[in-house]
């Protein structure tokens, strides 16, 4: 298998790993939310978006390709925030089973 070398700079975008979690509201219950995991760097890139309707209104989906260097508590479910935007992990993949990066696709999430 023939590994890529890559540029130190092309992981330009600075993101947040975070997990859904819950926090105690203090009456016994909790409220669903996000736990910031880590910091770290990554690579960006629009893949597709798909216009739609949902309950009669327009909406987009855009999809994202993240590139970051490889982690083993990345998992489906988890997302990055990057300049105020939120980009559901719907699927990892180790894209060249070198076990140097990961490759997210993600989709965004309404804010």
């Amino acid at each position: 298998m023939r590994l890529t070398f890559r540029d130190p700079g092309w992981l330009d975008a600075r993101l947040t790993l975070e997990a859904p979690g819950e926090t105690p509201d203090g009456q016994g219950g909790a409220s669903a939310g996000w736990t910031t995991v880590t910091g770290l760097w990554g690579a960006i890139r629009p893949v597709s978006v798909r216009h739609g309707e949902e309950a009669g209104v327009a909406a987009a989906t855009l999809t994202h390709e993240v590139t970051i260097r490889a982690r083993d508590d990345i998992l489906r479910g988890m997302r990055f925030t990057w300049r105020g935007r939120a980009l559901a992990i719907r699927a990892v993949s180790d894209p060249d089973e070198s076990g140097a990066y990961l490759t997210c696709l993600c989709e965004e999430m309404a804010p």
